[in-house]
């Protein structure tokens, strides 16, 4: 399982387009050429990476999110 670093601010989220919310952080991607092929994203105030693809390829954000050394992977 991925998970924000606990050294990270979460704030940092909002550069990489997830908004706050009372539970956590959250993004949703519309993925091109398709109306239904969508990817959330969201970041629990446990800081643990969960992520929902529907019909489509994921996006880069979470590629995005480990090069920028925000992620680490826990069990």
């Amino acid at each position: 399982m991925l998970k924000i670093k606990d050294s990270v601010d979460l704030k940092e989220l909002e550069k990489f387009g997830f908004k706050k919310f009372p539970d956590g952080y959250f993004k949703k991607v519309y993925l091109a050429n398709a109306d239904d092929d969508k990817v959330y994203y969201r970041i629990d105030n446990n800081r643990i990476i969960k992520i929902t693809r529907l019909d489509g390829e994921l996006d880069n954000t979470i590629y995005d999110l480990i090069q920028a050394g925000l992620v680490e992977k826990v069990e």
